[in-house]
């Protein structure tokens, strides 16, 4: 895999990908790759305006008619079963994507903490009602964006949503891991039923999406931000981990990429290792099981695993 870029992607012309958080960072520089490969793009935005933004973009620089922006808010159910069920036809890859970083803490329409709300829950909701579609296509694919930050991430099933005690950069990093346990949980689930589906994982290593541009405007903020500007690689090398998730072929699920330099912080991509507590299969059950609780969505004709 190392040399791959995102003009040796294989062709797309076809398939049909749902991309969240396209409007910017890592959605918008993939969205962008499969757009020039022949893709059916569509960018799920909370925020249509700049999804538009982006849409035009995309167009400018690669003449495609096959892109669409629709909204989708992660951080409301609502809107993402209103999403789901305007969707139709089968769904070729799916890219969990979109995203808040180290956020002063705030609630979601639901009423769960904004990071593990967005990150996670809303991820979870969006690929249990989007299921059916992932079934019609031949050979779907799914990628779940995490972070190296979560390799500092626990469960904290005693005070998930950060009630008692809030720091923003544990809930952040609680929300990474958790994205990497579903990962993982989805894989194994539809492994053991024998669908084609396959889950990977990915992370950028240290990428300038301006993600922490939420982060508000505190020292801890600003020093975030002035770290990424003068540290991370740019996002059109971020994003290839994702890209490589999404299309390789000897992709298999339960797999995770990201870069091979030194802390994965950039370099060539690379199948890297999740902080050993992600093969708990315990811990991944039960959120799991928690998830659909809170969201209120199962994943239809999918196994419960038994953990030991």
């Amino acid at each position: 895999m190392n040399g791959f870029r995102a003009d040796t992607m294989a062709d797309q012309t076809g398939r049909k990908v749902l991309i969240t958080g396209a409007n910017s960072g890592l959605g918008f520089q993939a969205s962008l790759a499969f757009a020039r490969k022949g893709a059916d793009v569509t960018l799920a935005c909370r925020n249509v305006d700049r999804g538009g933004a982006a849409l035009a973009a995309i167009v400018e620089a690669t003449g495609t008619t096959n892109c669409r922006v629709l909204e989708l808010d992660l951080g409301s159910l609502e809107s993402i079963r209103r999403f789901a069920a305007g969707w139709t036809g089968p769904l070729d890859v799916m890219v969990n994507n979109a995203g808040l970083m180290a956020t002063l803490r705030a609630t979601t329409t639901d009423g769960f903490e904004q990071q593990l709300g967005i990150n996670h829950l809303g991820h979870f909701a969006l690929n249990g009602l989007l299921l059916p579609a992932l079934r019609e296509a031949q050979a779907a694919r799914v990628v779940v964006v995490s972070s190296i930050a979560h390799k500092r991430g626990m469960i904290n099933f005693d005070d998930l949503m950060s009630q008692s005690k809030y720091r923003r950069w544990r809930a952040y990093c609680q929300s990474k891991i958790a994205n990497l346990y579903f990962a993982m949980e989805f894989a194994r689930r539809l492994e053991v039923r024998g669908e084609q589906i396959v889950v990977a994982a990915a992370h950028p290593g240290l990428a300038n999406t301006r993600l922490s541009a939420n982060m508000g405007r505190d020292p801890m903020a600003r020093l975030t931000n002035a770290f990424m500007t003068l540290m991370a690689q740019p996002e059109q090398a971020g994003v290839l981990p994702v890209l490589y998730a999404a299309t390789a072929a000897d992709v298999q699920g339960g797999e995770f990429f990201g870069p091979n330099g030194p802390g994965e912080s950039r370099g060539e991509v690379a199948m890297v290792a999740p902080a050993a507590r992600v093969a708990d299969l315990a811990v991944a059950d039960r959120l799991w099981q928690v998830s659909e609780q809170l969201t209120e969505v199962t994943f239809p004709n999918l196994p419960t695993l038994v953990s030991n």
